[in-house]
């Protein structure tokens, strides 16, 4: 086919025109979202912090949380287009059936990117939040949190949350196309407990129970996405023994 023998250099520069439709619409929508992040902020205040004092412990808090809502946002809208774009970048290399089902799996990510953002918003970080609060208790400490280091704490949970649960589609797309196999998961499997429990404990505060809390999900995933990898595996066995006979 003439479109699967394309140079080097009309594959980069195909790369590189979507590469800026896709930080153009990432712009675009950062800003709609920094003028709209005020609300946000005002929203998951009334909702998460009702009963707690927060304070600017510098000048640049405010912006610094502007622009952190407005990335998450812009990064949620724009995350179809990048999907988009990321499948018809490969289409011209795959099977026509191998096409249909890369482009099922756009709506299937951005469902798991939400469900992702959904479980450490209401889930997770709650959580986190008690338990901090019952320490702070038992000490007698009283709550009076930055607003930009509570807001950094709950961002730096959800957004890697939200990110890890697009690995089933991931994986169920790389064995469709026959470039994973069960074997090489389960192969992986112990080190890729441990980079989670690493990860877990990156991106949640020093104690033993919120890493837990994190890793578990994340180890969920991980077994989901085998057990996903394992039935697209042999539903593909079959076919092939039924094309040999």
């Amino acid at each position: 086919m003439v479109e699967n023998e394309m140079p080097i250099s009309s594959h980069l520069n195909e790369l590189r025109r979507r590469l800026i439709w896709i930080v153009i619409t990432f712009v675009f929508f950062m800003g709609i979202s920094f003028m709209f992040a005020g609300d946000i902020f005002t929203w998951i205040r009334q909702d998460s912090l009702k009963n707690v004092q927060i304070h600017a412990l510098s000048p640049s808090d405010s912006l610094k949380i502007y622009v952190q809502i407005s990335f998450i946002s812009a990064l949620t809208f724009t995350t179809p287009l990048i999907l988009y774009h990321l499948w018809q970048f490969v289409r011209p290399g795959l099977k026509p059936s191998e096409q249909r089902t890369a482009l099922i799996y756009i709506p299937v990510a951005i469902l798991l990117f939400l469900c992702g953002l959904l479980f450490g918003y209401y889930v997770i970080f709650p959580f986190l939040i008690q338990f901090s609060a019952s320490l702070n208790e038992e000490l007698n400490a009283v709550e009076m949190y930055g607003m930009y280091q509570y807001f950094g704490f709950m961002f730096n949970i959800i957004f890697p949350l939200a990110l890890f649960f697009e690995l089933p589609v991931i994986v169920l797309f790389l064995t469709s196309i026959r470039l994973l196999t069960p074997q090489i998961l389960r192969k992986w499997r112990r080190v890729a407990y441990l980079l989670m429990v690493i990860i877990a404990a990156v991106i949640t505060p020093p104690d033993l129970i919120s890493n837990i809390l994190v890793a578990i999900p994340l180890v969920f995933l991980y077994e989901v996405s085998v057990w996903i990898c394992m039935w697209i595996y042999q539903r593909q066995t079959r076919d092939d023994e039924k094309g040999d006979q």
